[in-house]
């Protein structure tokens, strides 16, 4: 062919042009997915991994001959296309991104196989990489922010964002872009092809809500199905406008202020709320009624945007006592589009509070006259003051002595008349200037509080004794020891405990701070007996935290006794040693118990014995007297006494010599001595009872209280007779005693002892 003649042939979608590039050379480019003209291979951009054939070079030379082969070079040969150097197909090799390089250019050439010498020359040609849509929008400047007032009209504009597509702009669709709003409707709208976001609802109001997110999206392929997409947020601020008025928290406000209060001071604070933000919620105050005496004034703290009000005039309660107020709150910042100005207005309640004034004089200046020869006591002139309080309480006068150094002046601390205390000598002074002072008569309660000082030492809180067995365990708490301190710091109390240093290395106990103001008390060892040592005395010293500490040694007292093994103290004494080593304390206990039994029962048989002996009823007619008997049922209504022996009055006649007491046992014993021996006709019982009493009295084995002995027997040859309950005008037989029966569950024994006393007479 000739080197301006150019063939393409194009089967099945697939183009192949050959090029003539020299005489006796042709050029053959097959593309699987692209096409070829002149000298350039156009191939769409692929990701691999497979190669993928771009074309093939042909020569006329490559008629069956084995001995040539092709050659590549340039842009990417080698790396990126590689050639078949027998046929001279070329493959791309890699991914191929247009983004990254839109066309190589390489150059071919036909070389012999065998001495690698050209057998033609090279032939340049260009592989174009064809753009597909391959990359999705991105907006490079987001995330957005934004901005728009509050109350602005629908359309207006907020902001505008910009994404970009990476693919061809020039080829197809690929770099096409719409945009729409995926959130934020129906709030805002966004033009699909400026990408300008407008407000879309009328009446966005900042104080309802202040932010808004809205989330656009970029779809390339001009939106169509199919299309790559990305996505961007804006975060659309209402900034605030002058929109809401001032209002004041509470429609009325009430303050007391004190007479006394000084000028210039503040006296209460009002405040008007402003839903607006920054200058838009700045007020100013004035009072618009009810300061007719210009008695007040108000003004803003620009911090708080409180209105201070604060007084113009000194108050006085006895001339006006209340004010009302009328103060209103305008909004500082006007916007004639929002409809303003804005105000609001609040009443304002002042009470004034009485205060203790001092006495006011009449003048504030006195001057009085007076003869030089006055006599002493002469009244000069008189001051007088008022309390202007409502109260109107006394006044009393006084001379500030300062002033009047001689004391030349007396003053009546009740009606203020001054007085000649000394004579006066105009030569020597012809002026004399006092002062005098007008004073309330008031009184106050003073309440004196003594403050405690550290004065006290502290000391145990118990006097302790402690009991340590002799089977502990070294370190075993012997005892928990506190303390108590009778000042009262303020900072609470705080002890120190330590041994006298003359214990500090004792080898028996040693102490514990228990962080809680008190100390355990721990045995050392376990080698503690009672036949070595029975009692341990420990000093411990306690220190207070008081300014100066006070401190105090308190001894505890340790025992050592003898405990079962569960540790319980059973005995203390050392006598206890003395037993038999053979028995045990439970085999001690049980020997002890049967002794006593046994002398219970010894008692209780000796005590029978004697009440079977001794008869119940006496027996002699003409010795009837009164013998109490005591039974263990109870009598009809008689209460139990202990029974007394009566054997002293049994046969008076008969009595010689002493008779030892029974209600003690003497220590020592005396000898009996004769006895008082009656007349010839009876007993004198009152000489009897004389001298048993004087033998009583003298009787050193008596107890120290009376001992007192009731006896029934009238005596021998009484007129009075027996007064005895057991002996009556008619005899045994002729009493009927069923009766007893009758009186019921108290009676009952003492029925049946009469009854059976009837039944043995009759037998």
């Amino acid at each position: 062919h000739s080197c301006d003649q150019s063939k393409s042939i194009q089967t099945g979608g697939s183009a192949a042009v050959v090029s003539s590039v020299g005489e006796g050379q042709r050029l053959l480019s097959r593309a699987k997915r692209g096409w070829v003209w002149n000298q350039m291979f156009v191939l769409e951009e692929f990701s691999g991994p497979d190669p993928i054939l771009v074309g093939r070079l042909h020569t006329d030379l490559d008629v069956g001959n084995k001995n040539i082969k092709y050659v590549l070079a340039g842009e990417g040969a080698g790396t990126i296309f590689a050639i078949n150097e027998m046929t001279g197909d070329i493959h791309a090799m890699k991914r191929l991104d247009r983004e990254e390089k839109a066309e190589y250019t390489l150059t071919a050439q036909v070389i012999n196989a065998d001495t690698d010498e050209p057998l033609e020359p090279p032939s340049e040609f260009i592989i174009k990489v064809q753009d597909i849509n391959d990359n999705p929008p991105q907006f490079i400047e987001g995330p957005y922010r934004a901005s728009v007032p509050e109350m602005s009209t629908v359309g207006t504009p907020v902001t505008r964002v910009t994404a970009t597509d990476a693919d061809d702009p020039v080829y197809g669709n690929s770099a096409k872009l719409v945009y729409s709003i995926l959130e934020g409707q129906p709030y805002f709208s966004i033009d699909p092809n400026s990408a300008t976001i407008k407000i879309a609802l009328h009446g966005m109001d900042r104080e309802m809500r202040e932010e808004y997110l809205v989330v656009i999206q970029a779809k390339d392929m001009g939106g169509h199905m199919g299309g790559l997409s990305g996505t961007t947020t804006v975060t659309v601020t209402l900034t605030d406008i002058n929109d809401n008025p001032p209002k004041f928290s509470k429609s009325l406000y009430e303050f007391v202020l004190p007479e006394d209060l000084a000028i210039g001071k503040p006296g209460g604070k009002v405040k008007a709320n402003d839903r607006d933000v920054g200058e838009n919620a700045k007020s100013t105050y004035s009072i618009i009624e009810g300061d007719d005496r210009g008695m007040f004034e108000i003004f803003t703290d620009s911090q708080t945007q409180e209105g201070i009000l604060r007084l113009k005039k000194p108050l006085d309660f006895e001339t006006k006592r209340a004010y009302t107020l009328k103060v209103e709150a305008t909004n500082a910042r006007f916007e004639p589009s929002s409809g303003g100005p804005f105000k609001d207005t609040a009443t304002v309640k002042i009470v004034v509070e009485d205060s203790d004034e001092p006495p006011v004089f009449s003048k504030s200046m006195y001057v009085l006259e007076v003869n030089e020869n006055a006599p002493i006591n002469t009244v000069i002139g008189t001051v007088t003051a008022r309390d202007p309080d409502a109260t109107g309480s006394l006044v009393r006068y006084f001379i500030d002595r300062h002033t009047d150094l001689e004391r030349q002046f007396n003053i009546n601390v009740d009606d203020g008349k001054i007085t000649l205390a000394k004579p006066l000598d105009r030569e020597t002074d012809m002026w004399h200037n006092i002062t005098v002072t007008a004073a309330e008569i008031s009184r106050a309660i003073v309440a004196i509080r003594v403050m405690d000082i550290n004065d006290n030492a502290p000391e145990f809180a118990t006097e302790y004794e402690a009991f340590l067995c002799e089977n502990g365990k070294p370190g075993q708490v012997i005892q928990t020891v506190s303390a108590v301190d009778k000042d009262d710091p303020i900072q609470g109390h705080y002890f120190d405990y330590r041994l006298v240093p003359e214990m500090l290395n004792n080898p028996n106990f040693t102490i514990k701070n228990n962080q809680d103001n008190s100390i355990s008390v721990l045995a050392k060892h376990d080698t503690f007996r009672r036949q070595k040592q029975e009692t341990y005395l420990l000093p411990i010293i306690v220190t207070d935290n008081g300014n100066p500490p006070m401190s105090s040694t308190n001894t505890l007292t340790i025992r050592v006794c003898g405990c079962s093994k569960e540790g319980i103290v059973q005995s203390c004494n050392v006598e206890a040693y003395v037993l038999p080593i053979g028995l045990s304390m439970g085999a001690l206990i049980a020997i002890l118990a049967c002794i006593i039994l046994l002398l219970v029962i010894v008692v209780l048989f000796v005590t029978l014995r004697r009440h079977k002996n001794e008869p119940l009823i006496i027996k002699d007619d003409e010795d009837v007297r009164e013998n109490i008997i005591r039974y263990d049922d109870e009598g009809g209504g008689e209460e139990d006494t202990e029974a007394f022996d009566i054997a002293t009055l049994q046969n008076p006649d008969g009595i010689n010599g002493y008779l030892p007491r029974k209600d003690i046992k003497p220590d020592l014993q005396f000898m009996p001595r004769a006895g008082q021996h009656s007349g010839p006709n009876g007993v004198d019982v009152d000489e009897f009872i004389n001298v048993r009493l004087h033998e009583a009295d003298n009787d050193p084995t008596a107890p120290p209280y009376d001992s007192i002995q009731i006896y029934g027997y009238e005596g021998r040859g009484s007129i009075a007779g027996s007064l005895s309950s057991l002996e009556t005008a008619s005899s045994d037989s002729d009493q009927n005693y069923d009766y007893l029966r009758e009186w019921g569950p108290r009676f009952r024994r003492l029925g049946e002892l009469y009854s059976v006393g009837e039944s043995d007479r009759e037998t």
